[in-house]
């Protein structure tokens, strides 16, 4: 509960999700891209004539090298993300320091061109400024649009993308583990994975379900065919 403008309790009757977390982003992108990476490396190799065993050799290959390689991706995109924000951070710190006055000016400014009256804008900015901690963490979410204190974390987007991509490639290597000695099998596994994850992710963004899974299976689908048919071209020339 909060208090509204005449004192009452003012009740807040909706919240929003974590949409900051670090782990949404890189969870969602490595279980797509594992799922259709690794179904259109099995649907290439299929194409080019290789056995199952060289299929899921070649399948796990490719989960393994990718989950890595998303890994280590991002691990080092979110670190030098995080690492440039703590900078300017650092940068604010060193300026209110140093300039506390300009900083003052500069924040009821900004309140300012909210919409605040110019004496209620630099009432506002002299009471948020009052505890330097709180004038810190005010200057940077103004001027640089981010919360000093749920910066994203480069372990947790690491772990996530290598997690979600495993679980996306290993989909389509699951007929052939089970004995499958065509593609079809794995195609219609597949085809349902994309539809669902694709549809979860619609609905976490609060779009229809089969506007997500539709536009899922079609990328996955165009990505899948264009590989078979390089590998049956290939494999045919090779043969």
């Amino acid at each position: 509960m909060t208090a509204d403008v005449v004192g009452q309790p003012a009740e807040i009757h909706h919240s929003h999700r974590d949409v900051t977390g670090g782990w949404l982003r890189p969870a969602t992108f490595g279980v797509m891209d594992g799922l259709v990476s690794n179904f259109a490396l099995v649907a290439g190799v299929v194409g080019g004539g290789a056995s199952a065993k060289v299929v899921i050799m070649t399948g796990l290959a490719g989960l393994v090298a990718g989950a890595c390689s998303m890994a280590s991706g991002e691990f080092t995109s979110v670190s030098s993300q995080t690492e440039l924000m703590q900078a300017e951070i650092e940068t604010e710190r060193r300026e209110l320091k140093a300039h506390p006055e300009d900083e003052l000016r500069e924040l009821a400014m900004m309140y300012e061109a909210k919409g605040l009256r110019p004496e209620l804008a630099a009432q506002v900015a002299k009471e948020l400024t009052a505890d330097p901690e709180v004038a810190l963490d005010v200057h940077v979410r103004e001027e640089l649009g981010v919360d000093p204190n749920d910066l994203p974390s480069p372990w947790v987007a690491a772990g996530s993308s290598f997690a979600a991509f495993a679980v996306g490639a290993v989909i389509p290597l699951l007929p052939f583990l089970f004995g499958a000695m065509s593609v079809w099998p794995a195609l219609v596994l597949s085809a349902i994975g994309l539809v669902v994850t694709g549809g979860i992710v619609a609905k976490i963004t609060a779009r229809p379900f089969w506007y997500g899974g539709g536009r899922q299976l079609l990328l996955g689908g165009l990505s899948a065919g264009v590989t078979f048919l390089i590998g049956l071209a290939v494999g045919t020339g090779l043969s």
